[in-house]
């Protein structure tokens, strides 16, 4: 708890962190018989008991025809991407987060980065297409805060190209996108399983696809590449989910689409209470998608605002509600990218624009709608009390 001044009053709206992200975790008696049982086994991972059941779910869950578990989703996308055998240059746009590009990075792969679209913050399929060179080999999409990319015109130019197309699709699982659920598309989908996520495994992760020859050898990538005869067939990872991973996935799997019927319920609490507010909008949804509200964000207009969106920050950090600028900075401006920052000169104005904008306010599974009335109140008296925030925060 903040020991300062709040904003408005003598003491913070939240007497607790209410904090951006809470994973919904199954309860111990729930579990209990399943972890007594590996501890007394001794079958702590590598491709054990319940990572194939989960695997086996998941399949289900997503109608998709492969499912391969992994460690987390950075460990799924650089297994993708090796498993593949790209070469040279992949567009990916720059409003990520760093797993994205760092995968392309630790596989020798240049990323070539896109503008993305002002509404979806998703990549602009329009842009994509006037950045291909003959040294691209792939599209890495993202589903940004789970509303699922433009897919249909993204598959599109991938296949009028010849080119492989992977999605990020961490903040995803449970998306749909025009009836179909999100993991059937492309060549992979790589969804994460942390604990921020719709389904919290603590680490871990999933890789799904319908390429029969590129799920074997992602099941030999994630165990160093090793099919079974200890003879690497190509420099893998260790990226095998334990199975503590897998009995937390088994039991939250049962409740996803729950969860993600919540968070929507939750993100239009949201978007009544604060659309009166100027200066304030909200991501659009691709038409015919369901998002899963991983995040949900508002972009600030400082001019109608009155304030900009640090100094929100700031101040709602005083009632101890806890939020995020994600994502900033974008990637191509990360100390880590500075050698691609000249390629991008006035090809990515959206992507800073949002990233400049953009905050994250706290949304979880279990959240309630008393949470979001005290939440939009602090954001609406923020607003109308501006003059007091700039005086506490004037440079920022």
């Amino acid at each position: 708890m903040s020991d300062k001044p709040a904003i408005l009053g003598n003491a913070p709206l939240f007497g607790r962190e209410m904090n951006i992200v809470s994973p919904a975790l199954p309860r111990l008696e729930d579990i209990s018989d399943r972890i007594a049982e590996i501890l007394s086994t001794g079958n702590l991972t590598n491709d054990s008991k319940y990572v194939r059941a989960l695997e086996q779910d998941i399949r289900k869950f997503l109608g998709v025809k492969h499912t391969v578990a992994v460690t987390n989703g950075t460990l799924g996308l650089m297994l993708v991407l090796q498993a593949l055998g790209l070469k040279g240059e992949v567009i990916v746009p720059s409003f990520t987060f760093s797993a994205t590009v760092h995968a392309l990075m630790w596989n020798g792969l240049k990323p070539v980065f896109v503008d993305i679209d002002p509404r979806t913050y998703n990549i602009d399929p329009d842009l994509v297409t006037e950045r291909i060179t003959p040294q691209t080999s792939a599209i890495l999409a993202v589903h940004v805060y789970g509303n699922p990319c433009d897919i249909k015109k993204l598959e599109r130019i991938a296949q009028d190209n010849g080119l492989r197309l992977v999605f990020d699709s961490a903040h995803a699982f449970g998306a749909y996108y025009q009836g179909q659920k999100v993991g059937k598309f492309g060549d992979a989908e790589v969804f994460s399983f942390h604990a921020t996520k719709i389904l919290p495994t603590g680490e871990g992760g999933v890789i799904t696809t319908d390429d029969d020859e590129l799920k074997e050898k992602l099941s030999w990538g994630r165990n160093f590449g090793n099919p079974g005869d200890d003879d690497c067939r190509f420099p893998g990872l260790n990226a095998k989910m334990p199975e503590f991973s897998a009995i937390l996935g088994l039991e939250g799997l049962k409740e996803v689409e729950e969860y993600v019927r919540h968070r929507n319920e939750i993100a239009g609490f949201y978007k009544t209470k604060l659309k009166r507010i100027p200066g304030l909008s909200f991501q659009r949804l691709t038409p015919g998608c369901q998002s899963t509200y991983q995040f949900f964000s508002i972009l600030i207009d400082p001019r109608d605002f009155s304030l900009n969106r640090d100094q929100l920050k700031a101040a709602l950090n005083k009632e101890n509600i806890v939020t995020r600028r994600y994502f900033y900075p974008p990637m191509h401006r990360h100390r880590a990218y500075q050698q691609f920052q000249h390629r991008c000169n006035g090809q990515l104005s959206v992507t800073q624009a949002v990233s400049d904008n953009i905050l994250c306010l706290p949304i979880c599974s279990r959240m309630t709608a008393e949470d979001v009335e005290k939440i939009a109140f602090a954001i609406e008296r923020i607003h109308i009390c501006h003059e007091e925030v700039q005086r506490k925060y004037p440079l920022m």
